[in-house]
């Protein structure tokens, strides 16, 4: 990652409770260290305990706050919300929500059953719903919030062996839509961020062959990859009171693809 001091600090973001599903890796670990690195005090959700405690143990003696580390399968909504639960005891209800978990397993069109739906929606798309909510009641008591839903650019492309996860993606936003208009008479902030293709460990790992990253850099303005700290530096905006005014917003952020 850049050093931070390159790049604006949010003073606003000190001290805020700040809750980040899909944590450990990718985007959302870069995610959990640089709202950590503002003094932002950090709660993450993961099932990978051993990246995610890896985490934490890099963070700790660098920040403000430790982050916190909750073990949580986000298909399973009531143990989403005893974890949101517990994060609200120990740190406080949450200010900033960013659902952020995800995964985006390439699929048959033709070989989609109703399980594979079913579970597919249950890992991208409905635990975003079903976290809004549950942090939606401390955020109002607290006269304020932002919650920022992670959608993507493949459903835009769109991207063939990807139909489940490109309508779900297309699905967040619309969540978001509805949410702004739900939650804003509360002071409560909804908007969509939309990455393109982002070098993650597991992109780089999985899909970013030598003919895809020629596809990349021809398809896309910037040829060049974009890295997950630069997508975390758009989720710093957006929950900062920098941009207070900002709601109900799809954010691109993929190197000029679309």
């Amino acid at each position: 990652m850049t050093p931070p001091s390159v790049f604006a600090s949010y003073p606003s973001l000190a001290g805020k409770v700040v809750l980040i599903s899909g944590g450990a890796q990718g985007i959302g670990a870069a995610s959990v260290e640089i709202f950590a690195l503002q003094g932002a005090r950090v709660a993450f959700l993961d099932l990978t305990d051993e990246p995610a405690l890896a985490l934490v143990d890099d963070l700790t003696p660098r920040v403000p706050h430790a982050p916190l580390y909750v073990h949580c399968d986000l298909t399973d909504i009531p143990a989403l919300q005893s974890a949101i639960g517990e994060i609200s005891t120990i740190l406080g209800p949450p200010q900033i929500l960013i659902n952020n978990a995800a995964s985006d397993d390439r699929h048959s069109f033709a070989e989609v059953t109703p399980e594979y739906w079913d579970q597919r929606m249950a890992v991208n798309l409905r635990h975003q719903f079903f976290a809004a909510q549950a942090v939606a009641p401390g955020m109002k008591s607290a006269g304020s919030g932002s919650i920022i839903n992670m959608s993507s650019i493949s459903w835009l492309i769109p991207s063939a062996s990807l139909a489940v996860y490109n309508m779900a993606k297309a699905a967040i936003v619309a969540m978001t839509r509805s949410l702004s208009h739900e939650l804003g008479p509360s002071n409560i902030r909804v908007n969509a961020v939309l990455p393109g293709a982002i070098l993650t460990e597991k992109q780089r790992r999985l899909y970013m062959s030598a003919d895809y990253e020629q596809h990349l850099f021809t398809v896309q303005c910037l040829k060049r990859h974009i890295l997950p700290d630069e997508v975390a530096r758009l989720l710093l905006f957006l929950a900062s009171d920098d941009s207070s005014a900002i709601t109900n917003q799809s954010h691109v952020i993929d190197g000029g693809w679309i």
